[in-house]
């Protein structure tokens, strides 16, 4: 009896104990346009407590469970993949996978967490390239739902959530022959809500209406799909007539040509997927790998996200969609912040994530070459809040599978 509650009792004291984690002798790049040669990280249970000089330090080996030595390796913090459907669905051609897209043209109370898949194999793939956390968007309708900020690693969904119900999802109209009625049915949806928000006496609940109060009495962001100058313009317009808390324009292919306008407004642009052909025959072929660098250069906050087609399995990409902005205006560290620190300051989420700062998450990762390049993005150890995360996705291991078969053969 004695033997067996000894035994609990040290289960019990081993997992409340910290785990605490050292890298050292690696290249930190904090993720807010900062570089540090010869960087110790620090994790005490999901935090880092501190980001150091290496070779200005002394540290015990008595105080650290584990000491890595990442001589010569690159430390990122977790990138970040906006507006997707990364574990909404699996294979796009088997309809039982994919489920981003409810019943209903009016949806605000959908939500995106409770489908997020966290055994996705197209989620551990993704996660192999240093794209660690996911806002997992639905579709459809006008408002297709509410979105959730997810970690790529987690037993359920509750436990990968990072930031539940953070916007609920827009799309604007784009058919000409509709436009203006199509405006007014959103104009009339979102006077409905307002006022069920603002000025409502009765003791009614009605689910939809109740998903829509945050975004005009707290900070609930609401993420508009919109490519064109006029979609962008009436936005700017709809987003003042509503006093929105934090509207947010995902797409912006046409963002650039109204740049002051965005601008005078502050509405952060999550900006489409970078690997894609212009929107116009006659637009430069390279303007979508310039669009992040002109943004820049007008003052608009943004980030970069994936839409488009195959997105969830594109995903891996994200990193390298970044490093091609860097051949057409935006410095290594700039487009590393447009898939890290940006995307979390638009969603809400920079408190904890985005950066290797001691007091914030510890969600990053080590790369053997720079990151953003994909002949040296192989990555060595990941985190997600401190813990560690296999290096290795179901691809590797059919590869290795395959190679060992016919090697022997």
């Amino acid at each position: 009896m004695k033997a067996t509650l000894f035994f609990f009792a040290f289960i019990w004291s081993a997992t409340l104990s910290a785990q605490r984690i050292l890298l050292l002798h690696g290249t930190a790049h904090i993720g807010n346009g900062n570089v540090l040669e010869s960087a110790a990280i620090g994790v005490v249970n999901d935090r880092i407590t501190f980001v150091k000089n290496s070779l200005t330090q002394t540290f015990a080996k008595q105080d650290w469970d584990t000491i890595i030595n990442c001589n010569g390796q690159h430390f990122y913090p977790s990138l970040v993949s906006a507006n997707n459907t990364l574990g909404l669905t699996e294979i796009d051609a088997v309809r039982a996978t994919r489920d981003f897209n409810d019943v209903g043209d009016w949806n605000p109370h959908v939500r995106a967490q409770i489908a997020y898949n966290v055994e996705s194999k197209v989620v551990e793939t993704t996660r192999t390239n240093g794209v660690l956390l996911v806002q997992a968007t639905p579709r459809g309708g006008w408002i297709s739902g509410s979105s959730a900020v997810m970690k790529l690693n987690g037993w359920n969904w509750e436990d990968a959530t990072v930031f539940a119900d953070d916007g609920i999802h827009l799309n604007w109209p784009y058919d000409p022959k509709n436009y203006a009625a199509q405006k007014r049915e959103i104009y009339s949806f979102f006077e409905l809500a307002k006022t069920y928000a603002t000025d409502r006496d009765d003791q009614i609940n009605d689910l939809r209406l109740e998903a829509m109060k945050a975004c005009f009495v707290a900070n609930k962001r609401v993420y508009i799909h919109a490519e064109s100058i006029q979609q962008i313009v009436d936005i700017i317009d709809f987003a003042a007539s509503f006093q929105l808390a934090f509207p947010v324009i995902v797409g912006g292919r046409d963002a650039h040509l109204v740049g002051a306008k965005l601008r005078d407004s502050k509405i952060p642009v999550m900006l489409s997927r970078v690997h894609s052909l212009p929107s116009r025959e006659d637009d430069l072929t390279f303007l979508p790998y310039q669009m992040p660098a002109l943004l820049k250069a007008q003052g608009i906050p943004f980030c970069i996200q994936n839409d488009g087609d195959m997105q969830p399995m594109n995903t891996r990409n994200l990193p390298f969609q970044a490093g091609t902005t860097m051949a057409y205006g935006l410095t290594a560290e700039e487009a590393l912040m447009s898939v890290s620190l940006s995307v979390c300051q638009i969603m809400g989420i920079a408190k904890d994530y985005g950066t290797l700062e001691a007091g914030k998450k510890a969600t990053f990762f080590v790369s053997k070459g720079p990151a953003l390049d994909m002949r040296t993005n192989q990555l060595t150890t990941i985190l997600v809040d401190g813990k560690f995360v296999p290096t290795t996705n179901f691809q590797e291991q059919l590869y290795l599978k395959y190679r060992q078969k016919y090697k022997t053969e």
